[in-house]
């Protein structure tokens, strides 16, 4: 199994976890847990394919990524009651699955040599947009819009370290691991120590 399929099993599985849990917080049934979680597991890898004309899509030409997806959705219908807090499970499960999911995206773009752009968008669309997803079709904030929070900034800082060591190493699987570390690390910095980006706040006007 190569690296890049690895990752895009891995964003599978956790994504296809987190979109179950909020399944479980909305209190779906079983075709409703389905949905959303292989909603979100292949979402953003559908998006990303179809923007780069791939074809067929990730998870059409291998099958094993839905199945892997649907399981997910089962195994959480019957476990998710055993968690104490089913959202801080959610949120940290979603900062990995960004941080396998962005260097998922940034590797297929670079493999079919795109420009450092769109290897960088890639990248972000594949790491967010499944989530963003999920969250509109429950109808909650997408956690990408989470005011200050580092979802997006994230992605977008994870997907151009790979980039960057890509320009000057051969090695585009150090370039992607280190994708992942960078990805997670203020993902997970601004869950755990709060670091966000500045909030606009208006102030009244003067009389």
């Amino acid at each position: 199994m190569t690296l890049l399929s690895l990752l895009d099993y891995a964003s599978v599985l956790i994504f296809a976890i987190t979109g179950a849990l909020v399944a479980s917080r909305a209190q779906l049934d079983l075709v409703g847990f389905g949905f959303i979680a292989c909603l979100t597991a292949l979402g953003g890898g559908t998006l990303r394919d179809l923007l780069l004309d791939r074809n067929p899509i990730f998870w059409i030409a291998t099958p094993t990524y839905l199945a892997v997806a649907s399981a997910a959705a089962l195994i959480v219908f019957f476990t998710a009651h055993l968690l104490e807090s089913r959202y801080r499970a959610l949120i940290w499960l979603d900062s990995l699955a960004l941080a396998v999911a962005v260097p998922a995206g940034a590797g297929v773009a670079l493999s079919l040599d795109q420009s450092p752009v769109i290897v960088v968008l890639m990248g972000m669309i594949t790491g967010c947009m499944g989530g963003v997803m999920r969250d509109v079709v429950i109808g909650q904030v997408p956690l990408l819009l989470k005011q200050g929070e580092l979802y997006a900034t994230a992605a977008f800082a994870g997907a151009t370290t790979a980039v960057l060591i890509t320009h000057y190493l051969p090695d585009a699987s150090f370039a992607l691991v280190a994708c992942a570390g960078v990805t997670w690390v203020l993902r997970a910095g601004s869950l755990h120590f709060g670091w966000h980006l500045p909030v606009y706040k208006s102030t009244p006007p003067k009389i």
